[in-house]
């Protein structure tokens, strides 16, 4: 039976389902992580009776026929980038993007990878790097003697440096944007990278047209809300035990027929 098969589609698909929803809970509390989801589309259909086809040689067609769907797989799992609640931590390097945007890092490599967790920090050489060292683009490092650093909303970081008056502007920090946030590719770590997808990076400074802006002393919180992944995985669950539901009632009707046999 088709239905056996059919079914097993559906039990697989809300498997997968209960995985995103499971990788969006575990993250609720990463900085600057965005909540992803599951995306299905149905399978090919077999024809049973084809529309728009006459029975007769000089009949009518007949208006609608017989498809039999076979099933659904997985079409794609959609990271969600809508904006995260902006917790104040105080921190002098703890920046936050309100609005579009990306903070740009490279890695040893010379690979370009973009975040939006802004929880930074200054290395051994006094230059900007994330929580894993990886330096953010354009550089920008403190000076030996900096008592305070001011970073504005366009991105502009000033130092306040021992003996002297006024603040000395270190560098610019600048964004960049995409034409598709879901297309970049999730690396792990809060980094993605550019693909094809998502177009290339558009680089500005905070707070141009189409770019947010840069709150010091700010962390991005995660976009996951707790109630609605609980409710996404009651109804997942559901699904799964409906489809299992399935799969014994045909298995219950090859058993009467097995009998009958017999």
């Amino acid at each position: 039976m088709k239905a056996l098969a059919i079914a097993a589609t559906g039990m697989s698909a809300q498997q997968l389902n209960v995985e995103v929803i499971a990788n969006n809970i575990s993250n609720m509390n990463t900085t600057g992580f965005k909540r992803a989801r599951a995306e299905f589309t149905d399978l090919l259909y077999q024809a049973v009776r084809v529309q728009g086809v006459p029975n007769r040689t000089g009949e009518a067609p007949i208006p609608e026929g017989a498809q039999l769907g076979l099933g659904v797989r997985a079409a794609a799992i959609r990271n969600l980038h809508s904006q995260g609640t902006l917790n104040n931590t105080s921190g002098t390097y703890d920046l936050a993007i309100d609005g579009k945007g990306w903070f740009t890092v490279s890695n040893a490599d010379g690979d370009t990878f973009y975040t939006r967790a802004g929880s930074f920090n200054t290395n051994g050489e006094g230059r900007l790097v994330t929580s894993d060292g990886y330096p953010i683009e354009p550089a920008i490092s403190v000076p030996d003697g900096t008592t305070d650093i001011e970073i504005n909303e366009t991105g502009q970081v000033y130092a306040k440096i021992d003996g002297q008056d006024a603040p000395q502007l270190l560098g610019q920090l600048q964004l960049a944007v995409f034409a598709n946030d879901s297309g970049l590719e999730a690396k792990g770590a809060n980094l993605f990278a550019e693909t094809e997808a998502s177009g290339e990076a558009v680089e500005g400074n905070a707070g141009d047209e189409g770019f947010g802006i840069i709150r010091q002393g700010y962390l991005e919180d995660s976009n996951v809300d707790p109630v609605k992944e609980i409710t996404a995985l009651i109804a997942a669950q559901r699904g799964y035990e409906m489809n299992s539901k399935v799969i014994q009632a045909v298995d219950d009707m090859a058993g009467v027929v097995t009998q009958g046999i017999r």
